[in-house]
């Protein structure tokens, strides 16, 4: 509601616009080699949404439905293209907040903790690996549970 259009455009400029450039700027060197994965990073908000986020919202959504198109056009070609979304990581920023606040995140999760950036890396590296040669156009989330 107290949304600006300026503050809606930076962040679809930063989320979404970066993901169309970067693919942009990758796509003609991998359709060359005619092998490639793209990972773009999502985020489980851009899954189910999040109050007083419209605009961060739509962009990590918006990431979703741009990497799926992309493993439908470029897949003939052996081109890759997934999404990971990342739920509660704790990470500096998250180390910022209240601590009861964090552990009202951790409770609410399954697994019961928040995840850590080597979580995310791990999925980031097992898709750009040979192991995920049959995957593509996904949207994986690295959340404990959360979404669950």
């Amino acid at each position: 509601m107290r949304m600006s259009e300026q503050q809606w455009d930076e962040v679809m400029n930063a989320n979404l616009k970066s993901v169309f450039n970067l693919t942009k700027a990758v796509q003609k060197p991998m359709l060359k080699a005619r092998s490639g994965s793209i990972i773009n990073m999502s985020s489980v908000v851009g899954v189910k949404g999040n109050a007083g986020q419209a605009n961060y919202s739509a962009s990590k959504a918006g990431i979703i439905g741009f990497t799926k198109s992309v493993a439908l056009e470029l897949g003939s070609r052996n081109i890759r293209s997934n999404a990971i979304a990342p739920g509660f990581i704790e990470t500096e920023m998250t180390g910022a907040l209240d601590e009861k606040v964090v552990q009202q995140w951790r409770d609410s999760i399954p697994l019961k903790r928040g995840g850590s950036a080597e979580d995310v890396a791990n999925l980031t590296l097992f898709l750009a690996s040979d192991m995920s040669a049959y995957i593509t156009g996904q949207c994986i989330n690295v959340c404990g549970g959360m979404l669950t």
